[in-house]
């Protein structure tokens, strides 16, 4: 990995390119530049692979120099990681505030029945041994608030009573985890979001997790019936 300044510049490609008034003097920079070359590695990866994603291949997809991008980033790690930093610049922990577990796989589906999320999931995690510097900069990016928020959903569910009180929510938060990479590695990327959804919602009924019951409505008020007087008998 790199040093200095140009770690700095790597970070700063998170979000937006850094303003011309903190980068060291030199040839400026260009914004639309940075982002075809962010852009151009990302799309590398999701469809070869890091193995398969050069500095010349990136170059030439975004339609600049191998000295443009080695300026920016001094090796291909810089910037495969400035890639998927850049991929969830705007994921933050508010992003990923469900009001409840049903709001939560809703999202899980919509995220997962997107054919290029999931390759790019498939792709991550496929670099565990030979670059895990872009599993730890998707968790640092993403992962980790995405950890936090599923934890609070399911306290949530927990303390509703939509799940056991004796649940083990680190085991539970594991389980639907592994649940993901199951379905990333045995399902057709053409799946669909209600199939994703209903993935889940089983998954989760099998931990004992029960939605909330529809409310039943308050019956209808009778008025009393008078009581028929009695007939005499005339005795």
């Amino acid at each position: 990995m790199s040093h200095g300044g140009d770690n700095a510049q790597r970070a700063n490609s998170s979000t937006t390119p850094p303003s011309p008034d903190t980068r060291p003097p030199g040839r400026p920079r260009s914004r639309e530049a940075d982002k075809a070359i962010l852009s151009a590695a990302l799309d590398l990866l999701i469809e070869r692979g890091a193995g398969a994603a050069g500095i010349e291949q990136v170059a030439r997809r975004a339609g600049v120099t191998r000295a443009t991008v080695y300026r920016r980033f001094p090796t291909l790690t810089d910037l495969l990681v400035g890639a998927i930093e850049w991929e969830y610049r705007d994921l933050g922990p508010g992003s990923l505030d469900w009001p409840d577990v049903d709001a939560m796989i809703t999202d899980w589906a919509g995220h997962l029945s997107s054919p290029r999320s999931r390759r790019l999931a498939r792709r991550l995690y496929a670099t565990v041994d030979d670059l895990p510097e872009l599993l730890r900069a998707y968790h640092g990016a993403h992962g980790h608030h995405r950890g936090s928020a599923v934890r609070a959903a399911l306290e949530r569910a927990r303390a509703a009573g939509q799940l056991p009180p004796d649940s083990d929510l680190e085991v539970l938060q594991q389980i639907l985890s592994g649940a993901a990479l199951q379905h990333l590695a045995t399902h057709p990327d053409t799946i669909s979001t209600e199939e994703v959804e209903a993935y889940f919602a089983a998954v989760l009924h099998q931990a004992g997790y029960r939605p909330s019951a529809v409310p039943v409505p308050a019956p209808v008020p009778v008025a009393p019936v008078a009581p028929v007087p009695r007939r005499s008998t005339g005795r």
